[in-house]
């Protein structure tokens, strides 16, 4: 489970701890656990929509961005899945690396979270919702 601090930001005034909201500093991602699981799913690319079953949910906490990881390679450290940037018309399956959600930093100073209650979806489902979820 994350760490969840109340802090200051460097320079001495961070609006979510103002309000008494707990930052998550430095969520880990990609979990030993979270990594089994996309070698038990291994290949997709043969698979329907409806068999493949989406991993881990990554989003932006500040702003647009849903990513939905259904493979993973460990050596690249790439994700295959469903991404919702911003315009649900424009989603799409593609590849997203691992270091440029680790890298990112949106308003506030917070990157880039997994969704630690998302539970039990199939591609097709979120597809079918555009990645509104």
């Amino acid at each position: 489970m994350p760490e969840y601090k109340l802090e200051q930001s460097e320079k001495g005034h961070n609006p979510l701890w103002s309000r008494g909201i707990a930052v998550i500093e430095n969520m880990e991602l990609l979990t030993s656990e979270i990594i089994e699981e996309f070698k038990k799913q291994g290949d997709t690319s043969y698979k329907t929509a409806e068999e493949v079953k989406v991993i881990a949910k990554f989003f932006n906490p500040t702003g647009v961005g849903t990513w939905f990881a259904t493979e993973y390679d460990p050596v690249d450290r790439i994700f295959f899945g469903y991404a919702n940037l911003g315009d649900p018309e424009m989603a799409e399956l593609g590849t997203f690396s691992l270091e440029e959600l680790q890298e990112f930093k949106g308003r506030f100073g917070l990157g880039i979270e997994r969704d630690l209650f998302f539970k039990d979806k199939t591609l097709k489902e979120v597809m079918d919702a555009r990645g509104m979820m």
